[in-house]
């Protein structure tokens, strides 16, 4: 299902829930003095309201950090790794053209095997790719270079230091999937909470059944809509905002 269907699904439908709950409340002859409880039960309401809407605005945020950070690292190691290939080309054959290799190689093993991985269930295999790395490691250390061509030693000292930002970037990145997005202590607030200021919304009454309903329905619209970005972003590289490979099929371009 569409993420756009499903997110419509869950949010038309605790609209229509929260509404048809306020309708019934209605129903209810003990529910007929409510309306002396609004002064009260509006102040609580402001309180409890207040404080949901900065947990899950600080939630969202991070969250949003958090994708912006993973789009900026694999941008960051998809660029180093170009660089380290392109810094290789100064250095005598066959090296220049096993480094080549392996940076493809490299990619290929990101784009094939991480990737899916990370959408999936966010832990990583990861041994090929830093034997990948550690392979592409040795090769430029022990790439010779000729006494008299200051050229070539400046390109093996660029490439050594923009391996070791893929080195970074890599860490990183596989950090960012494997930290499990929201913890089980913050969805037992975030959904708690939720609860409690829907059952605030309740305690409050009017004349009309069809201003409560609305209202009651258009709060519990927007929880939702909330939730339901916080579940999709919990991981960077999944949901619907996922960060895609785009960058390391692009090296594949590049080197090819």
């Amino acid at each position: 299902m569409s993420i756009y269907l499903s997110g419509a699904f869950w949010i038309i439908g605790a609209g229509v829930v929260a509404a048809s709950v306020a309708a019934l409340v209605h129903r209810i002859p003990a529910t007929v003095g409510l309306s002396g409880n609004n002064e009260v039960a509006g102040q609580v309401f402001t309180i409890v309201a207040g404080l949901h809407a900065v947990l899950l605005a600080f939630v969202l945020i991070s969250l949003f950090d958090g994708v912006s950070a993973a789009q900026d690292d694999s941008q960051r190691e998809a660029n180093n790794l170009v660089a380290v290939s392109w810094s290789a080309e100064a250095l005598q054959e066959p090296v220049s053209t096993k480094v080549r290799q392996i940076t493809m190689d490299y990619s290929n093993t990101v784009v094939s095997q991480e990737w899916p991985q990370m959408s999936d269930r966010g832990t990583v295999d990861s041994t090929a790719g830093w034997q990948q790395l550690e392979q592409l490691r040795d090769t430029i250390a022990k790439a010779p270079t000729a006494a008299d061509d200051p050229w070539q030693e400046s390109r093996k000292a660029a490439a050594t230091d923009q391996l070791w930002e893929v080195y970074q970037a890599r860490q990183a990145r596989l950090d960012a999937a494997a930290s499990g997005g929201v913890s089980t202590v913050v969805w037992f607030a975030l959904l708690i909470g939720s609860v409690m200021v829907m059952g605030l919304i309740y305690l409050h009454g009017g004349p009309k059944v069809l201003s409560h309903a609305l209202i009651s329905g258009t709060l519990a619209a927007a929880i939702t809509l909330l939730l339901f970005a916080i579940y999709q972003l919990q991981n960077p590289f999944s949901g619907g905002a996922a960060v895609g490979p785009e960058a390391f099929t692009a090296v594949l371009d590049r080197l090819n």
